[in-house]
């Protein structure tokens, strides 16, 4: 019998995710992120990197041995096409990391565990997870949340919106949603009542 819990948390840009997230590590939960993986695999020398280098050009990697994130960010979303290449070649990492960080926990005793991914559905991830939560907010909401956090145009903010899934694609995939352009404490009990679902402790 398993005696660990494994939960994904998904949902679009500028939802209020993160605010779900830091509730979960309130309530006992290692949160593992996605993004920071995604940084770590992309490392000086790794396996990932080179695999973009031969993909993307080989002057994607800078003098000093790094990822020039600007130029691959350039070449990368040029093109749906691109952007799948992108994807291929990096999920399959961010996946076998996350993986190995869930191992970890586990086996120092930490159970309960809350892996944060954008693209918790694009990677597979999701079939690591016990259950899946995403987290939705209207548009509008998100435009100026995005405005606040990342200080970009209107026009980048709706473009970055455009490239994301609809919030449908999330909620139909998902066994759990939180409106999260509710009051923090209303979220706050969404995710405690989440925990409680599945014989976690609050």
């Amino acid at each position: 019998m398993r005696n660990y819990t494994i939960v994904g948390l998904t949902g679009p840009t500028g939802s209020g995710k993160s605010t779900v997230s830091e509730i979960f590590r309130e309530q006992g939960f290692e949160v593992i992120n996605a993004d920071e993986l995604a940084r770590e695999v992309v490392s000086r020398g790794s396996v990932c990197l080179k695999q973009l280098s031969l993909a993307f050009g080989s002057d994607i990697i800078d003098n000093n041995g790094d990822l020039d994130r600007r130029l691959l960010a350039k070449r990368a979303f040029s093109s749906n096409e691109n952007t799948a290449m992108l994807n291929d070649i990096t999920h399959p990492h961010i996946f076998l990391l996350s993986l190995k960080r869930c191992r970890e926990y586990i086996d120092s005793g930490r159970s309960k565990i809350v892996f944060d991914a954008p693209v918790l559905f694009e990677s597979n991830s999701d079939l690591m997870c016990d259950t899946v939560v995403c987290v939705v907010a209207p548009k509008a909401v998100r435009m100026e949340r995005l405005k606040r956090r990342d200080g970009i145009s209107a026009k980048q903010i709706e473009e970055r919106i455009n490239a994301q899934h609809s919030d449908d694609y999330y909620i139909e995939k998902s066994d759990h949603v939180i409106d999260g352009s509710q009051p923090l404490d209303q979220v706050r009990q969404d995710v405690c009542d989440i925990i409680r679902s599945f014989g976690g402790v609050v």
